[in-house]
């Protein structure tokens, strides 16, 4: 059994090429909450629907993010009466949101997730890292911003100093998330190749949540989000930058501090030594299906090698 932990588009492009050669049974995907927030009376998260619409093959592959065959005339209509238009809603994509928002009160994000995904044709596994609220909390040059004011409305503009989590001290983790790390088949950890700041750190800010995967004794993976020291998509090399650390296998160790065995990287990287880290060199861009399967398999197979 793998656990992958996964956030934004990199992060639901490797889970899908995991979920298209491994079982159901075989595979649980760990999505950060960190990003989830409300908006216009609605609960969104980001990152769960990312993985989700990716993994069901209806997300806009284009930009990532979002539904194929969008349309917006909600946002036009919002926008035209002067209301917060800042944040796309699509207007397919409003049925998850109104979906699960209803939902909430009666049934945890991990039931919700599971019966939106099951409904989406998803047979794998995909758990919220808490059913408890977290959020992230962005702390710039211009203050303490919430993590979507920081990302979409600022787009990540403002220089990013540190990071932190409301309510991460009393959240547990998901008991999806418990269960796949003490699941006696547990094979290797995967870090998608998400931002390792915005998107990984939630998850293992967990209480216990760092603790517990360490104590296993499996192989703990990245897949590096870097190519050459440029992120493929998104901040995560400004921010890297921000904090002091080198976009490169070496920076994304020393950021990880410790819990990797291993990083697969990209041949442009191949000349890189991270020390106590293995390294595993192939072509990390992921084009398509067969990109995200390929890269899976050679993930799951290094991690094997270093058992």
């Amino acid at each position: 059994m793998i656990l992958a932990l996964a956030g934004g588009v990199g992060g639901a492009r490797l889970a899908r090429g995991l979920a298209a050669i491994l079982p159901p049974d075989d595979l649980t995907i760990a999505v950060n909450t960190g990003d989830d927030f409300e908006h216009l009376g609605l609960l969104v998260c980001p990152d769960i629907d990312t993985v989700c619409y990716t993994l069901a093959g209806i997300n806009n592959a284009a930009q990532g993010w979002g539904l194929a065959g969008e349309s917006w005339a909600f946002m036009d209509a919002l926008g035209k009466l002067g209301g917060e238009s800042w944040f796309n809603l699509g207007d397919r994509d409003l049925a998850t949101h109104v979906l699960r928002t209803g939902m909430i009160g009666r049934l945890a994000l991990s039931e919700i997730t599971a019966l939106l995904a099951g409904r989406m044709g998803i047979a794998h596994r995909i758990v919220p890292m808490s059913d408890d609220r977290v959020r992230t909390m962005i702390d710039t040059d211009e203050g303490e911003l919430p993590f979507q004011h920081y990302f979409v409305r600022r787009r990540a503009e403002p220089r990013f100093r540190a990071i932190s989590f409301d309510g991460i001290e009393t959240a547990r983790p998901s008991t999806g998330l418990l269960d796949a790390i003490a699941d006696p088949a547990l094979e290797a950890v995967i870090l998608c190749p998400s931002n390792p700041v915005l998107s990984i750190t939630p998850i293992l800010a967990l209480p216990g949540v760092r603790t517990a995967l360490a104590a296993r004794g499996v192989p703990i993976v990245a897949v590096s989000p870097f190519i050459g020291g440029q992120a493929v998509k998104g901040p995560a090399a400004k921010i890297m930058g921000e904090i002091g650390l080198a976009t490169t296998p070496p920076g994304l160790a020393a950021y990880y501090d410790g819990l990797l065995d291993g990083i697969v990287i990209d041949h442009v990287d191949a000349a890189a030594d991270a020390g106590n880290t293995a390294l595993h060199v192939t072509a990390t861009l992921m084009r398509d299906l067969d990109d995200q399967r390929r890269l899976a398999a050679e993930t799951i197979a290094f991690a094997q090698r270093l058992r």
